[in-house]
């Protein structure tokens, strides 16, 4: 083959849109062993873990839950977990910033989705490559805390953009802090029309309704 002629491949699109067909297998694979796999991602610091903790204190009533804790090191956050009684494993991305569809299946089938009704990821912390790769989750829950400010939506757009539903962390400590909450329901109806839920991972504040809006789409869901 000669190659006279100037060719480009982009390799990142190709990547993205052979994740995204995997990631739509893994899908019907889970509905069709009855699972709701949830994908929470955030920037560090937001409190996704204690915002997970509340979350599955709620699914738990009525439903068999576990958690999926990836990071590019380290295992604090699944020990946190496993202390509070809740099925739980360790996921090493070797120095990959986000987790795949491929990544998921693997970790999923360790877990044993099969005997869970709902499996959440706490993916990777950061708001940038995590809305790159679809996990094959069926919900994107995207954290938000006030100290990161009512902008972000702004400059995240991408990350807002995949998010089915949004939570701001850490209302309890709003007065020390210029977060506008009708600014930021603004900034974020300009990338989707995902519902936005606030709420205070520390004393619990919001977190019934959260739990109730999550109860609701695993139902229809797992139907």
């Amino acid at each position: 083959m000669e190659l006279s002629e100037l060719k480009i491949i982009d390799l990142k699109e190709s990547i993205l849109a052979d994740n995204d067909a995997d990631a739509e297998k893994l899908r019907k694979e889970l509905a069709d062993e009855k699972t709701v796999y949830i994908n929470v991602m955030s920037s560090p610091g937001s409190g996704k873990t204690s915002t997970i903790l509340r979350i599955v204190e709620q699914l738990k009533l009525s439903h068999k839950v576990g958690v999926l804790e990836a990071d590019i090191d380290g295992d604090v956050d699944t020990k946190t977990m496993l202390s509070e009684g809740i099925p739980s494993i360790q996921l090493h991305t070797g120095g990959m910033c986000h987790l795949d569809a491929d990544m998921s299946r693997q970790a999923l089938r360790e877990i044993g989705s099969q005997g869970l009704d709902i499996v959440i990821l706490e993916n990777v912390g950061n708001l940038v490559c995590p809305a790159e790769f679809d996990t094959g989750a069926n919900i994107n829950l995207v954290i938000l805390s006030v100290p990161e400010g009512d902008d972000k939506p702004l400059k995240y757009p991408l990350m807002f953009s995949k998010a089915d539903v949004v939570v701001v962390n850490k209302i309890d400590a709003m007065e020390a802090f210029d977060f506008n909450t009708e600014r930021f329901k603004e900034n974020v109806a300009k990338c989707t029309n995902a519902p936005v839920f606030f709420v205070s991972a520390a004393t619990g504040e919001g977190i019934v309704k959260l739990g109730e809006w999550l109860h609701e789409q695993a139902d229809a869901l797992l139907a």
